[in-house]
C-alpha cells in the first residue's frame, strides 16, 4: 500500500512541477518582452531627445510609456510635451 501512495504523490508532484515550470515561463516571456520594449522606448526617446526640438525628460515614467506604447506612446509623449501637459 505504501508503493502505490508514493507513486500517486510522485505522479501528483510531476503535474504540478510541470504546470509550475510551463507558467514561469510564460511569465518570463511577458517580463522579457516587456524588458525589451522598456529599452527600445528609452532609445526612440533618446533619439528625439538629440534631435533640435523641445527635450522630453527619460525617467521611468517616460521609459514605461514609450515601452508599453511603442513608437505611438512615444508619439503620445511628444504631443503631450508639445500641449505642454507636463
Amino acid at each position: 500500500m505504501e508503493f502505490v501512495t508514493m507513486a500517486i504523490i510522485g505522479v501528483i508532484l510531476l503535474v504540478v512541477g510541470i504546470f509550475g515550470v510551463t507558467i514561469l515561463l510564460k511569465l518570463g516571456k511577458i517580463a522579457l518582452s516587456v524588458l525589451v520594449h522598456m529599452v527600445l522606448g528609452w532609445i526612440l526617446l533618446f533619439i528625439w531627445n538629440i534631435l533640435p526640438f523641445f527635450k522630453i525628460p527619460i525617467n521611468i515614467l517616460t521609459m514605461l510609456v514609450a515601452g508599453f506604447g511603442g513608437i505611438i506612446g512615444v508619439g503620445v509623449l511628444v504631443l503631450a510635451k508639445a500641449l505642454g501637459l507636463y
